[in-house]
């Protein structure tokens, strides 16, 4: 079974900290298990996602890189 995104962010062109603090306030308005996929270009936002979502409990399921645009789908972590 996939699972079904529920949020997507564009986030291209914004540098830190613009992209987790978009991504952190989206987040909260998803139920928990819900997904959201966010696209950004600045390349320390591999680093800062990887320890937003050690650090907040909502797990990072998948990162990548294309084209120089970085692709991040996050699950809102259960209550």
């Amino acid at each position: 079974m996939e699972a079904t995104i529920t949020a997507r962010l564009d986030l291209k062109g914004l540098s830190c900290p613009l992209p987790i603090a978009k991504t952190a306030r989206a987040v909260r308005d998803l139920e928990p298990g819900q997904l959201i996929e966010v696209l950004a270009t600045d390349p320390g936002s591999v680093a800062d996602f990887n320890a937003w979502a050690r650090s907040t409990g909502n797990p990072l399921l998948e990162s990548s890189q294309e084209g120089g645009v970085f692709r991040f789908l996050i699950k809102r972590k259960e209550a």
